[in-house]
């Protein structure tokens, strides 16, 4: 019989999609600060979706590592 009370992750899974959803926020955050009409400046076009692309392969990355202590 499989136990059926334990998480479908490691401890290291969610801490690493934690600190994606972190940088996804951050990246969202950094898009809105940006002073250029219609965000069209540096921050708006280039940096934050630079940073959400960053946040979003960090959430590949924690879905798809193995944390060895989870069997």
């Amino acid at each position: 019989m499989e136990n059926k009370d334990r998480l479908a992750f490691g401890r290291k899974n969610y801490i690493l999609m934690l600190v994606g959803i972190v940088v996804l926020v951050i990246g969202f955050i950094i898009m809105t600060l940006d002073t250029e009409q219609y965000g069209l400046g540096f921050m708006g076009i280039t940096l934050g979706p630079l940073v959400v692309l960053a946040g979003f392969v960090i959430e590949f990355f924690a879905i798809l590592v193995k944390d060895k202590n989870h069997q």
